[in-house]
């Protein structure tokens, strides 16, 4: 089996080539690109180095699956050139979650989606992935009727950049200096922005539209209503979210917990408080806090945490080749 990797030399393509060893995917080639400038750079794979590759029709063809960590610009232009190479697309852009016949896939929740796919499957964004294998086992219970989040998103969800500025801002504050955000609209260091992607004329953000518009799709549920508040916060990996979820059915707050509990991919946290830093480089999502909302009576309120670089992207984009792999005819 041959495998590739678009954006191979970012945090997520990087992250995807751990995954890959990590879970022991029999990849007997695994073919790494990246962009002109990276050209010839050397990657640790295991016990060897991968070669960066400039992405080519050629290089492109006879791969089995390709796992995509690029912009939606790239995606849609590479798309064509995997699609005509044969090989399974696994994408982590944007670009295609929304489109009709496209597979918008969270293994644990909706993996049986994949297996109806047309060459591409899609990865949703790292805060909605995070906070629905939260509520997936609560949707198992009852039917979910309504979301209200607020997301708690690190710097990392804006690629190494982002932990770069954070860094960079730390040390210079602590040196008494004045700093110039570049990749944040504002300074980030000691601060919180609520101001993650373009707004839209409604007053939501895009990223914000992604849990309600992403979330009908993974959970097939086609009326869901969601508000979602997103902000960045001054910490490196693992986005935390807050949620509320109203229900068909009155779900008591014991039973959620022990669907969470038996849920795959979810750890049930009951002594603490779940936070990033404890969950950060893992592969699973802490869910605590879980209670009886004080609004509305079939509402429960929990508090769940999840690194979005590996959950949130290269694992679950591993995870559904795995799935692939594993539902073969």
């Amino acid at each position: 089996m041959k495998i590739g990797i678009l954006g191979a030399t970012g945090a997520v393509g990087r992250q995807m080539l751990e995954c890959i060893a990590e879970r022991q995917i029999p990849a007997d080639e695994i073919r790494v690109f990246a962009s002109k400038r990276s050209e010839g750079k050397k990657i640790p794979f295991k016990d060897q180095e991968l070669t960066v590759e400039v992405v080519s029709q050629e290089r492109l063809n006879g791969l089995d699956f390709v796992l995509g960590a690029v912009s939606n610009s790239l995606s849609k232009t590479y798309r064509p050139m995997v699609e005509k190479s044969g090989a399974v697309y696994i994408d982590n852009s944007s670009a295609f979650r929304q489109e009709e016949g496209v597979p918008l896939v969270v293994p644990e929740i909706n993996g049986e989606d994949a297996l109806a796919h047309h060459g591409v499957i899609v990865n949703p964004n790292c805060s909605t992935a995070i906070t629905l294998m939260a509520l997936a086992p609560i949707a198992k219970l009852s039917k979910i009727v309504a979301i209200n989040a607020c997301t708690y998103q690190a710097v990392s969800g804006a690629g190494m950049n982002g932990i770069k500025e954070l860094e960079e801002e730390v040390d210079a504050l602590a040196k008494g200096e004045a700093v110039t955000p570049n990749v944040f609209p504002a300074q980030i260091a000691f601060n919180v922005i609520a101001d993650i992607g373009s707004e839209l004329e409604n007053g939501y953000t895009t990223e914000e539209m992604k849990m309600q518009n992403e979330g009908r799709k993974i959970l097939h549920l086609p009326d869901l209503k969601v508000t979602c508040t997103c902000v960045r916060v001054p910490v490196y990996r693992s986005h935390s979210i807050s949620a509320t979820v109203v229900t068909e059915d009155h779900v008591s707050v014991e039973d959620a917990k022990k669907a969470i509990a038996a849920f795959a991919g979810d750890h049930l946290v009951v002594d603490h408080t779940p936070m990033p830093l404890e969950n950060s480089d893992h592969d699973f999502v802490q869910v605590g806090r879980i209670r009886q909302d004080l609004i509305n009576e079939n509402g429960l309120t929990l508090w769940c945490t999840g690194d979005q670089i590996r959950k949130g992207a290269a694992t679950n984009a591993v995870q559904i080749m795995e799935y692939l792999l594993d539902h073969a005819e």
